[in-house]
């Protein structure tokens, strides 16, 4: 990691050195997003409530927004979208009372937040 760099090349090799942590946070940053979208997709199928499992199946990952400084990646159900909420909080029943809870979205989720925060600390200290 030492270097001898003469005064006048300070400069260049700053920037250098900057440029490769700039790709090294990048790449990082990208594996990461995509390995905690794996981690919340599969959480989410892991703790779905289970009648067919046709709802646990459905879920999906792709990445939505991609760029040289920016990953956005997306866990959806594509066939069951419509009973994520309606499994996650409840609903009211057409007679009245509530139907029981089933969370299992929120704590898919703050695994992911965890998991995505641990690698990109140790991808940045050990890269």
């Amino acid at each position: 990691m030492g270097k001898k760099v003469s005064i006048d090349s300070l400069a260049d090799a700053v920037m250098e050195e900057l440029t490769e942590y700039n790709k090294l946070a990048e790449e990082t940053m990208k594996k990461s997003v995509t390995k905690a979208g794996q981690t919340v997709r599969k959480g989410i199928q892991a703790g779905a409530p289970v009648q067919t499992g046709r709802y646990a199946k459905s879920w999906r990952t792709k990445k939505t927004r991609e760029s040289s400084t920016r990953l956005e990646v997306t866990v959806y159900s594509p066939s069951r979208y419509m009973l994520a909420h309606l499994l996650e909080h409840g609903h009211a029943k057409r007679n009245g009372g509530r139907t029981r809870a089933f969370p299992h979205i929120a704590p898919a989720e703050e695994l992911g937040e965890k998991q995505l925060e641990a690698d990109i600390v140790r991808g940045l200290s050990h890269g």
